[in-house]
């Protein structure tokens, strides 16, 4: 019993030690607005900002990074378009000029 409390309370100082945030600096290329930047932004790591994409237009709220990555998968082009700008990892954009779906969708 008293190996288990001892585990418990080691466990748990790694775990708090871990989520803990980091005192240095984040380096990203990724705009507030999630463009991608030229020169990189260096921010404090105590800062308040957020890692999530934030939405500028009313129709954002309609739809959510579930993880669909292909033109297929999509109904519209306004919703292909949503996803290439806030989702990672999408594959709707073959010639990489900023229009999804251009086959299927956005012609």
């Amino acid at each position: 019993m008293k190996n288990l409390i001892i585990a418990l309370i080691i466990g748990f100082a790694v775990w708090h030690y871990y989520l803990k945030p980091s005192d240095s600096p984040v380096i990203s290329n990724i705009g507030s607005d999630g463009s991608v930047l030229s020169n990189p932004v260096i921010t404090n790591a105590r800062s308040s900002t957020s890692l999530l994409p934030t939405s500028t237009t009313s129709n954002a709220s309609a739809y959510s990074c579930d993880g669909r990555t292909h033109c297929s998968q999509m109904r519209s082009c306004e919703e292909a378009t949503y996803f290439l700008k806030n989702c990672p990892g999408t594959k709707m954009d073959g010639n990489h000029d900023g229009v999804p779906c251009e086959q299927q969708w956005c012609r």
